[in-house]
Protein backbone atom coordinates (compact mmCIF):
# COMPACT_ATOMS: atom_id res chain seq x y z
CA UNK A 1 0.00 0.00 0.00
CA UNK A 2 1.06 3.60 -0.55
CA UNK A 3 2.28 5.83 1.73
CA UNK A 4 0.14 8.78 1.11
CA UNK A 5 -3.01 9.21 2.99
CA UNK A 6 -5.94 7.43 1.37
CA UNK A 7 -8.80 9.16 0.11
CA UNK A 8 -12.35 9.33 1.84
CA UNK A 9 -13.77 6.96 -0.93
CA UNK A 10 -11.24 4.38 -0.22
CA UNK A 11 -10.63 5.17 3.48
CA UNK A 12 -14.60 4.87 4.07
CA UNK A 13 -15.51 1.82 1.94
CA UNK A 14 -12.28 -0.32 3.80
CA UNK A 15 -12.90 1.08 7.60
CA UNK A 16 -14.41 -1.80 9.56
CA UNK A 17 -13.47 -4.15 7.21
CA UNK A 18 -10.54 -7.57 7.90
CA UNK A 19 -7.63 -6.46 5.33
CA UNK A 20 -7.96 -6.89 1.80
CA UNK A 21 -4.69 -9.82 2.68
CA UNK A 22 -6.60 -11.55 5.05
CA UNK A 23 -7.88 -14.75 4.86
CA UNK A 24 -11.61 -13.42 5.50
CA UNK A 25 -14.80 -13.21 3.87
CA UNK A 26 -14.98 -9.37 2.17
CA UNK A 27 -17.34 -8.30 4.95
CA UNK A 28 -17.07 -9.46 8.82
CA UNK A 29 -19.66 -12.18 10.05
CA UNK A 30 -22.71 -11.42 12.51
CA UNK A 31 -21.93 -12.21 16.23
CA UNK A 32 -24.53 -13.19 18.12
CA UNK A 33 -24.05 -13.31 21.99
CA UNK A 34 -25.09 -12.87 25.69
CA UNK A 35 -22.78 -15.66 27.13
CA UNK A 36 -19.22 -15.27 26.94
CA UNK A 37 -17.14 -18.03 28.54
CA UNK A 38 -13.98 -17.52 30.10
CA UNK A 39 -10.65 -19.74 30.31
CA UNK A 40 -10.33 -19.13 34.26
CA UNK A 41 -11.92 -17.03 36.81
CA UNK A 42 -9.05 -14.32 36.90
CA UNK A 43 -10.05 -13.18 33.66
CA UNK A 44 -13.85 -13.60 34.33
CA UNK A 45 -13.10 -11.45 37.50
CA UNK A 46 -10.77 -8.78 35.74
CA UNK A 47 -12.04 -5.12 35.49
CA UNK A 48 -13.34 -4.52 32.06
CA UNK A 49 -13.13 -0.69 32.11
CA UNK A 50 -13.94 1.05 28.76
CA UNK A 51 -10.98 -0.59 26.80
CA UNK A 52 -12.57 -2.69 23.63
CA UNK A 53 -12.83 -6.22 25.05
CA UNK A 54 -15.35 -8.98 24.81
CA UNK A 55 -17.22 -9.73 27.94
CA UNK A 56 -20.58 -9.82 28.75
CA UNK A 57 -22.92 -9.42 25.15
CA UNK A 58 -24.60 -6.28 26.02
CA UNK A 59 -20.85 -4.74 26.00
CA UNK A 60 -21.11 -5.14 22.18
CA UNK A 61 -19.49 -8.02 19.85
CA UNK A 62 -16.71 -7.94 16.93
CA UNK A 63 -19.79 -6.66 15.05
CA UNK A 64 -20.48 -3.68 17.19
CA UNK A 65 -16.55 -2.75 17.19
CA UNK A 66 -16.34 -3.23 13.39
CA UNK A 67 -19.17 -0.61 12.73
CA UNK A 68 -17.84 2.09 15.16
CA UNK A 69 -14.60 1.78 13.61
CA UNK A 70 -16.65 2.69 10.02
CA UNK A 71 -18.16 5.75 11.79
CA UNK A 72 -15.07 6.90 13.09
CA UNK A 73 -13.76 7.05 9.48
CA UNK A 74 -16.64 9.10 8.56
CA UNK A 75 -17.12 11.69 11.09
CA UNK A 76 -13.60 11.65 13.05
CA UNK A 77 -13.22 11.46 16.40
CA UNK A 78 -12.01 9.03 19.10
CA UNK A 79 -14.13 6.21 20.23
CA UNK A 80 -17.95 5.38 19.35
CA UNK A 81 -20.71 3.89 20.91
CA UNK A 82 -23.72 1.81 18.92
CA UNK A 83 -26.91 2.53 20.40
CA UNK A 84 -30.50 0.81 19.12
CA UNK A 85 -31.94 4.06 17.59
CA UNK A 86 -30.99 7.56 16.21
CA UNK A 87 -33.61 8.66 19.03
CA UNK A 88 -31.49 7.01 21.79
CA UNK A 89 -28.40 8.36 20.32
CA UNK A 90 -30.03 11.69 20.80
CA UNK A 91 -31.19 10.99 24.00
CA UNK A 92 -28.18 9.09 26.01
CA UNK A 93 -25.95 11.78 25.85
CA UNK A 94 -28.35 14.14 27.76
CA UNK A 95 -29.22 11.62 30.60
CA UNK A 96 -25.03 11.11 30.58
CA UNK A 97 -24.23 14.74 31.43
CA UNK A 98 -27.46 16.03 33.02
CA UNK A 99 -28.78 15.88 36.55
CA UNK A 100 -31.27 17.38 38.90
CA UNK A 101 -30.63 20.93 39.22
CA UNK A 102 -28.63 21.62 36.22
CA UNK A 103 -30.01 23.11 33.16
CA UNK A 104 -29.52 22.81 29.27
CA UNK A 105 -30.23 24.46 26.13
CA UNK A 106 -31.83 23.48 23.05
CA UNK A 107 -32.79 24.68 19.81
CA UNK A 108 -36.00 25.12 19.05
CA UNK A 109 -36.02 23.67 15.57
CA UNK A 110 -34.74 20.08 17.55
CA UNK A 111 -35.88 16.78 15.99
CA UNK A 112 -39.55 16.26 17.70
CA UNK A 113 -38.95 13.17 19.75
CA UNK A 114 -36.11 14.68 21.44
CA UNK A 115 -38.32 17.68 22.38
CA UNK A 116 -40.85 15.26 23.79
CA UNK A 117 -37.87 13.63 25.84
CA UNK A 118 -36.63 17.00 27.29
CA UNK A 119 -40.02 18.14 27.96
CA UNK A 120 -41.38 14.46 29.38
CA UNK A 121 -37.80 12.15 31.23
CA UNK A 122 -35.24 15.17 31.33
CA UNK A 123 -37.65 17.98 32.73
CA UNK A 124 -39.17 14.87 35.50
CA UNK A 125 -35.70 14.60 36.41
CA UNK A 126 -35.11 17.82 37.23
CA UNK A 127 -33.38 19.14 34.57
CA UNK A 128 -34.50 22.85 33.58
CA UNK A 129 -34.53 23.05 29.79
CA UNK A 130 -34.33 26.29 27.89
CA UNK A 131 -35.48 26.48 23.89
CA UNK A 132 -33.45 28.98 22.39
CA UNK A 133 -33.51 30.66 18.41
CA UNK A 134 -31.65 28.20 16.58
CA UNK A 135 -29.92 31.10 14.41
CA UNK A 136 -28.56 33.21 17.43
CA UNK A 137 -25.02 34.15 17.69
CA UNK A 138 -22.17 33.89 20.24
CA UNK A 139 -23.64 36.65 22.35
CA UNK A 140 -26.97 36.07 22.29
CA UNK A 141 -26.19 32.65 23.84
CA UNK A 142 -23.73 33.88 26.57
CA UNK A 143 -26.68 35.89 28.12
CA UNK A 144 -28.71 32.69 28.21
CA UNK A 145 -26.09 30.40 29.75
CA UNK A 146 -26.32 30.17 33.54
CA UNK A 147 -24.16 28.82 36.55
CA UNK A 148 -25.79 25.76 36.29
CA UNK A 149 -25.85 25.09 32.53
CA UNK A 150 -23.83 21.98 31.23
CA UNK A 151 -24.82 21.48 28.26
CA UNK A 152 -25.08 23.43 24.95
CA UNK A 153 -27.50 20.97 22.20
CA UNK A 154 -27.31 21.52 18.63
CA UNK A 155 -28.87 20.21 15.42
CA UNK A 156 -27.85 22.12 12.20
CA UNK A 157 -29.29 22.20 10.16
CA UNK A 158 -33.15 22.10 12.12
CA UNK A 159 -35.72 20.09 11.73
CA UNK A 160 -37.91 20.71 9.10
CA UNK A 161 -37.09 24.60 8.92
CA UNK A 162 -33.25 23.97 8.38
CA UNK A 163 -31.77 26.92 10.09
CA UNK A 164 -28.07 26.41 9.93
CA UNK A 165 -26.06 26.99 13.21
CA UNK A 166 -22.37 28.71 13.53
CA UNK A 167 -21.55 25.57 15.35
CA UNK A 168 -17.50 26.87 15.82
CA UNK A 169 -18.79 30.44 17.14
CA UNK A 170 -21.08 28.58 19.32
CA UNK A 171 -19.02 25.69 20.31
CA UNK A 172 -16.03 28.06 21.14
CA UNK A 173 -18.73 30.24 23.54
CA UNK A 174 -20.23 27.80 25.26
CA UNK A 175 -16.51 26.04 26.19
CA UNK A 176 -15.41 29.44 27.41
CA UNK A 177 -18.18 28.88 29.95
CA UNK A 178 -16.95 25.13 30.84
CA UNK A 179 -20.15 23.63 28.99
CA UNK A 180 -20.49 20.86 27.13
CA UNK A 181 -20.90 20.98 23.06
CA UNK A 182 -23.38 17.48 21.46
CA UNK A 183 -25.22 17.59 18.04
CA UNK A 184 -27.39 15.97 15.77
CA UNK A 185 -24.84 15.65 13.15
CA UNK A 186 -27.51 13.89 10.83
CA UNK A 187 -28.22 15.84 7.57
CA UNK A 188 -24.40 16.72 7.80
CA UNK A 189 -22.79 13.16 8.02
CA UNK A 190 -19.76 12.95 6.21
CA UNK A 191 -19.94 16.75 4.29
CA UNK A 192 -19.82 17.64 8.30
CA UNK A 193 -16.25 17.48 10.43
CA UNK A 194 -18.27 17.77 13.90
CA UNK A 195 -14.72 17.68 16.07
CA UNK A 196 -12.67 19.98 13.60
CA UNK A 197 -15.58 22.64 14.38
CA UNK A 198 -15.50 22.27 18.07
CA UNK A 199 -18.29 19.73 19.21
CA UNK A 200 -17.70 17.50 22.10
CA UNK A 201 -20.03 14.41 21.28
CA UNK A 202 -22.31 14.22 17.71
CA UNK A 203 -25.02 12.29 17.14
CA UNK A 204 -25.94 10.10 14.33
CA UNK A 205 -29.45 8.62 13.48
CA UNK A 206 -27.52 5.41 11.20
CA UNK A 207 -31.58 4.54 10.42
CA UNK A 208 -30.87 6.91 7.46
CA UNK A 209 -27.97 7.20 4.87
CA UNK A 210 -25.85 4.74 6.69
CA UNK A 211 -28.05 2.13 6.64
CA UNK A 212 -29.70 3.32 3.37
CA UNK A 213 -32.75 0.81 2.61
CA UNK A 214 -35.35 2.16 5.25
CA UNK A 215 -34.62 -1.68 7.16
CA UNK A 216 -33.28 -1.09 10.30
CA UNK A 217 -33.40 0.86 13.92
CA UNK A 218 -29.85 2.42 14.72
CA UNK A 219 -27.81 5.63 16.48
CA UNK A 220 -24.34 6.16 16.48
CA UNK A 221 -22.87 8.49 19.64
CA UNK A 222 -19.07 9.46 18.82
CA UNK A 223 -16.81 11.67 21.08
CA UNK A 224 -14.14 14.03 20.47
CA UNK A 225 -12.12 12.43 23.94
CA UNK A 226 -11.66 9.68 25.66
CA UNK A 227 -12.58 11.29 28.48
CA UNK A 228 -16.21 11.84 27.04
CA UNK A 229 -16.19 8.43 25.64
CA UNK A 230 -15.95 6.91 29.52
CA UNK A 231 -19.44 9.21 30.32
CA UNK A 232 -21.20 8.32 27.45
CA UNK A 233 -20.10 4.53 27.60
CA UNK A 234 -20.74 4.61 31.36
CA UNK A 235 -24.54 5.92 30.67
CA UNK A 236 -25.07 3.50 28.24
CA UNK A 237 -23.90 0.41 30.35
CA UNK A 238 -25.60 1.94 33.37
CA UNK A 239 -29.23 1.86 31.30
CA UNK A 240 -28.50 -1.75 29.84
CA UNK A 241 -28.07 -0.17 26.27
CA UNK A 242 -27.43 -2.27 23.25
CA UNK A 243 -28.01 -2.61 19.83
CA UNK A 244 -28.78 -5.72 17.55
CA UNK A 245 -26.37 -6.96 15.75
CA UNK A 246 -27.68 -8.06 12.99
CA UNK A 247 -28.71 -4.54 12.04
CA UNK A 248 -25.03 -3.59 12.86
CA UNK A 249 -24.25 -5.67 10.32
CA UNK A 250 -26.99 -3.90 7.83
CA UNK A 251 -25.39 -0.57 8.65
CA UNK A 252 -21.65 -2.07 7.77
CA UNK A 253 -23.03 -3.37 4.66
CA UNK A 254 -24.52 0.31 4.01
CA UNK A 255 -21.27 2.18 4.83
CA UNK A 256 -19.95 0.22 1.51
CA UNK A 257 -22.06 2.24 -1.21
CA UNK A 258 -22.42 5.48 1.65
CA UNK A 259 -20.42 7.94 -0.01
CA UNK A 260 -21.83 6.97 -3.68
CA UNK A 261 -25.22 7.31 -2.35
CA UNK A 262 -24.85 10.66 -1.11
CA UNK A 263 -23.14 12.17 -3.94
CA UNK A 264 -25.56 10.94 -5.68
CA UNK A 265 -28.62 11.74 -3.82
CA UNK A 266 -27.36 15.26 -3.46
CA UNK A 267 -27.17 16.20 -6.93
CA UNK A 268 -30.58 14.78 -7.23
CA UNK A 269 -31.54 16.97 -4.37
CA UNK A 270 -30.42 20.56 -5.43
CA UNK A 271 -32.20 19.60 -8.99
CA UNK A 272 -35.42 19.60 -7.60
CA UNK A 273 -35.16 22.03 -5.64
CA UNK A 274 -33.79 24.18 -7.90
CA UNK A 275 -36.40 23.27 -10.19
CA UNK A 276 -39.22 24.11 -7.52
CA UNK A 277 -37.49 27.14 -6.49
CA UNK A 278 -38.32 28.36 -10.10
CA UNK A 279 -41.62 27.70 -9.79
CA UNK A 280 -44.44 30.59 -8.69
CA UNK A 281 -46.32 28.66 -6.51
CA UNK A 282 -43.18 28.33 -3.82
CA UNK A 283 -42.28 31.11 -1.44
CA UNK A 284 -39.09 29.61 -0.50
CA UNK A 285 -37.10 26.25 -0.62
CA UNK A 286 -35.55 25.65 2.55
CA UNK A 287 -32.17 23.72 1.27
CA UNK A 288 -28.91 25.19 2.98
CA UNK A 289 -26.66 23.78 -0.57
CA UNK A 290 -29.24 26.40 -2.52
CA UNK A 291 -27.62 29.47 -3.07
CA UNK A 292 -29.95 32.22 -1.56
CA UNK A 293 -31.46 29.82 1.19
CA UNK A 294 -31.21 30.86 4.49
CA UNK A 295 -28.11 29.76 5.83
CA UNK A 296 -26.05 28.96 2.51
CA UNK A 297 -23.12 31.14 3.91
CA UNK A 298 -22.79 28.94 6.78
CA UNK A 299 -23.27 26.18 4.12
CA UNK A 300 -20.57 27.14 2.00
CA UNK A 301 -17.97 27.35 4.81
CA UNK A 302 -18.10 24.42 6.83
CA UNK A 303 -19.75 21.18 4.64
CA UNK A 304 -18.23 20.01 1.89
CA UNK A 305 -21.49 18.58 0.50
CA UNK A 306 -25.39 18.26 1.45
CA UNK A 307 -28.01 15.42 1.98
CA UNK A 308 -31.09 15.51 -0.01
CA UNK A 309 -33.35 16.50 2.56
CA UNK A 310 -35.53 19.73 2.57
CA UNK A 311 -38.39 22.02 2.99
CA UNK A 312 -40.86 24.05 0.56
CA UNK A 313 -42.40 26.97 1.69
CA UNK A 314 -45.70 27.84 -0.56
CA UNK A 315 -47.78 30.78 -1.46
CA UNK A 316 -49.87 32.08 1.39
CA UNK A 317 -53.09 31.63 -0.89
CA UNK A 318 -52.62 27.92 -0.78
CA UNK A 319 -54.45 25.75 2.10
CA UNK A 320 -53.39 23.06 4.18
CA UNK A 321 -55.96 21.23 2.42
CA UNK A 322 -54.38 21.93 -0.84
CA UNK A 323 -51.19 21.30 0.16
CA UNK A 324 -52.37 17.60 1.70
CA UNK A 325 -54.53 17.19 -2.05
CA UNK A 326 -50.89 17.84 -3.94
CA UNK A 327 -49.59 14.94 -1.52
CA UNK A 328 -52.16 12.57 -2.00
CA UNK A 329 -52.51 12.93 -5.45
CA UNK A 330 -48.17 11.74 -6.25
CA UNK A 331 -47.63 8.17 -7.14
CA UNK A 332 -43.60 7.98 -6.49
CA UNK A 333 -43.28 9.99 -3.01
CA UNK A 334 -43.90 8.03 -0.33
CA UNK A 335 -45.78 9.51 2.37
CA UNK A 336 -43.24 7.93 5.59
CA UNK A 337 -41.56 10.29 8.34
CA UNK A 338 -37.94 8.85 8.08
CA UNK A 339 -35.43 9.86 5.22
CA UNK A 340 -31.99 8.71 3.72
CA UNK A 341 -33.21 5.45 1.94
CA UNK A 342 -33.36 5.04 -1.43
CA UNK A 343 -36.88 5.92 -2.00
CA UNK A 344 -38.36 9.50 -2.28
CA UNK A 345 -40.64 10.60 0.50
CA UNK A 346 -43.10 13.46 1.19
CA UNK A 347 -44.70 14.85 4.97
CA UNK A 348 -46.20 17.95 5.29
CA UNK A 349 -44.95 20.41 7.99
CA UNK A 350 -47.07 21.08 10.26
CA UNK A 351 -47.52 24.16 12.72
CA UNK A 352 -45.99 22.72 15.17
CA UNK A 353 -42.93 23.91 14.42
CA UNK A 354 -43.72 27.41 15.29
CA UNK A 355 -42.78 27.17 19.23
CA UNK A 356 -40.99 30.42 20.44
CA UNK A 357 -43.29 33.80 20.70
CA UNK A 358 -41.33 35.37 18.32
CA UNK A 359 -41.36 32.83 15.79
CA UNK A 360 -43.12 34.45 12.74
CA UNK A 361 -43.54 30.48 11.00
CA UNK A 362 -43.62 30.04 7.45
CA UNK A 363 -45.04 31.95 5.14
CA UNK A 364 -47.41 29.39 4.08
CA UNK A 365 -48.08 25.81 3.69
CA UNK A 366 -45.03 23.46 3.84
CA UNK A 367 -44.05 20.34 2.88
CA UNK A 368 -40.76 18.39 3.40
CA UNK A 369 -38.66 16.43 0.55
CA UNK A 370 -36.78 13.64 0.77
CA UNK A 371 -34.83 12.67 -2.74
CA UNK A 372 -33.97 9.23 -3.15
CA UNK A 373 -32.13 7.17 -6.41
CA UNK A 374 -34.91 7.64 -8.59
CA UNK A 375 -34.91 9.37 -11.91
CA UNK A 376 -34.95 13.25 -11.02
CA UNK A 377 -37.22 13.96 -14.25
CA UNK A 378 -39.90 11.47 -12.97
CA UNK A 379 -39.93 13.04 -9.65
CA UNK A 380 -40.21 16.33 -11.28
CA UNK A 381 -42.48 15.11 -13.48
CA UNK A 382 -44.72 14.21 -10.01
CA UNK A 383 -44.06 16.97 -8.31
CA UNK A 384 -45.75 18.94 -11.59
CA UNK A 385 -48.71 17.11 -11.24
CA UNK A 386 -48.71 17.09 -7.65
CA UNK A 387 -48.50 21.14 -8.04
CA UNK A 388 -51.68 21.06 -10.35
CA UNK A 389 -53.81 19.68 -7.77
CA UNK A 390 -52.57 21.87 -5.36
CA UNK A 391 -53.49 24.90 -7.73
CA UNK A 392 -56.98 23.23 -8.45
CA UNK A 393 -58.40 23.06 -4.79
Amino acid sequence: MSNHPLRDATRISHAGRPGVRELSYVNPPVVRGSTLLHPNVALRLKEYGHERRLGYGIGGTQTHHALEDAILAIEGGTRCQIVGSGLTAATLPLLAYLGAGQHCLIPDSVYGPTRCFCDGMLTRMGVSVTYYRPTLDAVELNTLIRPNTKVLYLESPGSNTFEMQDVPALAAAAHARGVKVIMDNTWGLHFFQPFAHGVDVSILALTKYVGGHSDLLLGSITTATDADYATIREAAMEIGEYASPDDCWLALRGVRSLLVRLQHQMQAGLKVASWLASRPEVVQVLHPALPGAPGHDIWKRDYTGACSLFSVVFQPSFTYDSLLAMIDGMSLFGIGSSWGGFESLVLPVTGTYTRLPDDPGLAGPSLRLHIGLEDTEDLIADLTRGLALLRRE
